[in-house]
């Protein structure tokens, strides 16, 4: 067989292809190229994630590769239990302080002796971008190599240029929210504002603590609430004065958008006697099914006629089951993998918002989905028509080569390119940024060159988008 033509790598081989996941026909892929070329190096903005603002604030050596390739990456260790590998070998701290592996040595060597496991799924793309673009490593990791790759990912770590705030710069990231809770103090944003750093880091409000009657310790968190904030959350005119002022707050730290995970995308409209008495019901004693699911969809309702009020983006994020494993749950809390994408209804579910505020000119409210099945049914008209309406990207499950390119095609033909708002990484694990910057804006090339060659856009047209796909959308849509 013909050896392929791969770029990169100090010893003539390397991980990744140069052409990776553009057209194969030749024509269509120079096109990709071409476009490719275009925005490959333009700064990253990433709007919406998870990582963790007291590495910007402290700014210190990431511990190992462990901890910063394997125990952030809920894409990792579900795999890896999918397959077997207890989360106490990878070092997931449980609940009740029970034993767990503690030598990051030992946790690296389970997962490169997994790592055929990965094989074509995003997180192959990426970790094989890091270790090549990030660590010059060009041999595939495997059990034979684990050590090696051990050694040279550590002895960098320990190198000033592979602090956060290097790397940030390195990356080129030009700003980067992150997600508090509504009880966070933002001392680490704080800190970082206080430093003189350049670097842009803004936080993002995410209120589900104190909004989701299913939450642990939600009336513990009311009570904090209003200590936090000064107002009566006893009452439901106090709890949406509180609201609003943590969302001061967290626009005082540079927030421009809110988010929200709830289990669905269902909205109401009740009165304000109504609702009061519906909080008075949820905040004072166990809520039942259906009261905390009509609170919760009132809630999105007021949190949107806020975003009319103060101009701040709402992100909706529903679809995950979450904790679908309650024996996970329990050893190890939250966000361990066992989130599953569930059907999802929006056509109805989002009327009462859009009855309620859906015209209004200073409201974005951008919706993600873990089903697919309603880009094209749902989605794509909603927001092809309501100018408060935008998609956000294929998210989490999806955020991948095939899932990137479905939505574009399930999308575009209705909603158009201009209803949507580029891309963003969602991620706690900070190395992979870059890569999955670069997947979306190589598949999006790739899906741009099949318009051309199939004479639905012009070149100019085609390299324009591109640049609007990888950069300005985002930066619009999320007023950064």
């Amino acid at each position: 067989m013909m050896a392929q033509d791969f770029s990169g790598g100090k010893s003539g081989l390397a991980l990744l292809n140069k052409d990776r996941l553009f057209p194969t026909d030749p024509s269509v892929r120079d096109i990709a190229r071409g476009l490719y070329a275009e925005v490959a190096n333009l700064p990253i903005v990433s709007p919406h994630g998870h990582t963790d603002p007291r590495w910007y604030a402290l700014n210190e050596d990431f511990e190992n590769p462990a901890q910063l390739l394997v125990a952030p990456d809920h894409y990792v260790f579900r795999m890896l239990f999918s397959q077997g590998v207890p989360l106490e070998k990878l070092g997931v701290p449980r609940v009740d302080g029970g034993p767990v592996e503690t030598d990051p040595r030992a946790i690296w060597r389970v997962f490169a002796s997994n790592y055929h496991l990965f094989r074509g799924t995003p997180s192959r793309l990426w970790l094989d971008h890091t270790f090549e673009t990030l660590f010059d490593l060009d041999q595939p990791l495997s059990a034979a190599t684990a050590d090696v790759y051990y050694d040279s990912i550590d002895a960098r770590l320990k190198q000033d240029d592979y602090r956060p705030r290097a790397l940030f710069e390195r990356f080129n990231i030009e700003v980067i929210a992150t997600t508090e809770g509504a009880l966070d103090d933002l001392r680490w944003h704080r800190q970082i504002a206080e430093s003189g750093w350049n670097g842009r880091v803004v936080t993002t409000y995410r209120p589900d603590s104190v909004v989701d009657p299913d939450f642990e310790g939600f009336r513990d968190n009311l009570a904090a609430f209003g200590e936090l904030t000064g107002c009566d959350t006893g009452s439901w005119r106090g709890y949406l004065e509180a609201h609003r002022r943590r969302r001061a707050f967290f626009r005082q730290h540079g927030a421009t958008a809110t988010d929200h995970g709830h289990a669905t995308a269902d909205t109401a409209d009740l009165s304000q006697e109504a609702a009061a008495k519906l909080y008075a019901a949820v905040s004072t004693r166990e809520a039942t099914e259906s009261e905390a699911s009509l609170f919760r969809a009132q809630m999105l309702t007021e949190m949107a006629r806020m975003s009319v009020e103060d101009g701040m983006v709402m992100q909706i994020h529903p679809g995950a089951r979450r904790n679908h494993s309650a024996g996970i749950f329990a050893r190890f809390g939250r966000d361990k993998g066992f989130d599953i994408p569930g059907r999802t209804d929006y056509v109805q579910a989002l009327k009462p918002l859009l009855d309620a505020v859906g015209l209004e000119p200073n409201l974005t409210v951008i919706v993600f989905t873990l089903d697919e099945t309603a880009y094209a049914r749902e989605l794509a008209p909603l927001a092809g028509a309501y100018p408060a309406l935008k998609l956000g990207p294929a998210w989490w499950f999806f955020d991948s080569p095939a899932g990137i390119r479905r939505f574009r095609e399930l999308t575009t033909e209705t909603a158009g390119f201009y209803n949507t708002v580029g891309f963003n990484d969602d991620t706690r694990a900070f190395p992979s940024i870059p890569a999955r910057h670069d997947v979306a804006r190589r598949v999006d090339c790739a899906y741009l060159a099949d318009l051309v060659a199939g004479g639905q856009l012009r070149e100019d047209e085609a390299v324009e988008l591109a640049h609007d796909l990888a950069y300005r959308l985002a930066k619009n849509a999320y007023r950064l």
